[in-house]
């Protein structure tokens, strides 16, 4: 089962927070009515929405509260223009104090906060600057160190070859599963990812979001190194990346030796999608340490 809650974000950003539920028979609930059960924030990457975590959700909800979050911008919350105060409206501040929201309004402290792509940059921005919110955190295939202004032109220059509108939900599948000259072989993992963002619009199925925001939202991250917030992380702390991700080796076993609590897992045949890629992995590499962390405390 799953009950949406209204968050009031930076700015007052309307937000979009999602729990999940094992128990479907038991009645919506008011965050007020929530116990003081552990609970778990997912935190999705750019372009990405809160459902995207669904399979990890059904685990995770065994045994603690479960929110996913639309982060602005994105699925069903609010998008504010990223007109002449757009970087501000995407910025960095702007998603950790969104989190921050959520984390507060839902009484969710203190958290495990899971986060892929950008949504992990958000948990460790968060975790450092709240250490007091925070229990522990997961990293999915986030990089620390600066991408440069290369890789943003390269994502200009993509944005622009999408072959919009998909005729159907299952062309973007296979577009980006398949035919997206970024995939150098089928990748069934990244079709689904994109696939679940696509909504059907008059003329056809377009992603959810604006391009051009998320590479607003981007541009504030990208030019910049963010080992030193990473090294401010105090809770235990587990690095995961694909085998064929973005993150390399090195630099996610150097993200450990940072953390003053970290810890290291990686997934054969898995991507940067690696939750979608290798389900069945991802829960054997998370849970232990997830296990691990509620036995300490």
């Amino acid at each position: 089962m799953v009950q949406r809650f209204d968050v009031t974000g930076a700015d007052g950003v309307r937000l979009a927070a999602w729990e999940f539920r094992a128990a479907a028979a038991e009645p919506p609930r008011e965050p007020a009515e929530l116990p003081g059960e552990p609970a778990a924030l997912l935190l999705h990457g750019l372009m990405g929405r809160a459902f995207h975590w669904a399979g990890t959700a059904r685990w995770l909800s065994a045994n603690r509260r479960v929110v996913a979050l639309d982060q602005r911008g994105h699925g069903q919350s609010g998008r504010p223009p990223a007109g002449s105060g757009g970087s501000t409206s995407y910025g960095r501040e702007a998603f950790v104090a969104d989190a921050e929201a959520v984390i507060e309004q839902l009484g969710l402290a203190p958290v495990t906060l899971i986060g892929h792509s950008m949504g992990a940059l958000t948990a460790w921005q968060l975790a450092a600057r709240r250490p007091d919110l925070v229990a522990a955190l997961v990293i999915c295939d986030m990089r620390a160190s600066a991408l440069g202004e290369a890789s943003q032109q390269e994502w200009e220059d993509w944005f622009r070859r999408w072959p919009l509108p998909f005729p159907t939900q299952d062309a973007a599948r296979r577009w980006f599963g398949e035919d997206d000259p970024r995939v150098e072989r089928p990748d069934p993992g990244r079709g689904a990812f994109f696939a679940e963002v696509m909504h059907e619009a008059d003329d056809g199925w377009r992603p959810l979001f604006s391009r051009s925001q998320m590479l607003t939202a981007r541009e504030t991250w990208v030019h910049d190194a963010h080992w030193e917030e990473l090294a401010q992380v105090r809770c235990p702390t587990l690095v995961v990346r694909g085998l064929d991700g973005e993150l390399g080796r090195a630099e996610a076993q150097e993200m450990v030796r940072v953390l003053p609590a970290g810890q290291y897992a990686e997934i054969p045949d898995a991507g940067h999608y690696l939750h979608y890629d290798q389900p069945t992995a991802w829960r054997e590499a998370v849970e232990p340490f997830l296990d691990g962390i509620k036995t300490s405390a």
